[in-house]
């Protein structure tokens, strides 16, 4: 919505205010983030969330039917998959952090994250993954972005450089520069995050 100039009201509900779960059922039917609200609309899951503003805004979808249904594959690709990147590269934008090790499960979504990059942006002839336009599969994976930052993920040239390209947009750097701005501390995380690397750099506010 940022990067396709679609007007919105961000309201940021920090995890650390009360029982996660509790904390966003106040706004969010399954208690989880992000949730949005469009006059009497609810809409409660980011897939749902980008197919409800492709109704109005046709842009939110590559306008090639071939390159849309990519798209929509790589998009789902990212929303129900690579749960070892999740696991053990959590989404912390604000650190850097050297892994202990990458093992079989993580390396293989590494991989075909670099396969899947290289080959859309190969296909659609980029810069960004379905073509010449930010759409929504690289709202998808901008948050793999950030974890190739964070954690020093190495990934084929084109794919490397994608990311970069992601990282330099201004909606991206609005994200990541807010991020060092939040004082709070879920501490389950962090310790999760230490469980599989090193600490080297934090660039958060204290």
């Amino acid at each position: 919505m940022s990067e396709l100039g679609i007007p919105f009201e961000e309201k940021l509900v920090p995890f650390g205010q009360g029982p996660m779960g509790n904390a966003f059922r106040s706004f969010s039917p399954s208690g989880r983030v992000p949730c949005l609200h469009d006059g009497d609309a609810v809409v409660w899951d980011s897939l749902a969330i980008v197919e409800y503003l492709a109704e109005d805004h046709p842009a939110v979808w590559p306008s090639h039917r071939v390159a849309r249904a990519w798209a929509r594959s790589a998009s789902a690709e990212m929303h129900s998959g690579f749960a070892a990147l999740r696991t053990q590269c959590g989404m912390i934008c604000g650190i850097r952090m050297r892994l202990h090790e990458i093992g079989a499960p993580l390396k293989a979504d590494i991989d075909r994250i670099g396969e899947l990059w290289s080959e859309g942006l190969d296909r659609f002839g980029g810069p960004f993954l379905a073509g010449d336009t930010f759409t929504a599969v690289d709202a998808f994976f901008a948050p793999v972005a950030f974890r190739v930052q964070t954690y020093g993920l190495v990934l084929p040239g084109p794919a490397a450089a994608y990311a970069r390209r992601l990282l330099a947009l201004p909606s991206m750097r609005r994200w990541y520069d807010a991020s060092l701005q939040e004082s709070w501390r879920e501490e389950k995380y962090e310790q999760e995050t230490l469980r599989y690397g090193e600490l080297t750099e934090d660039f958060r506010t204290a």
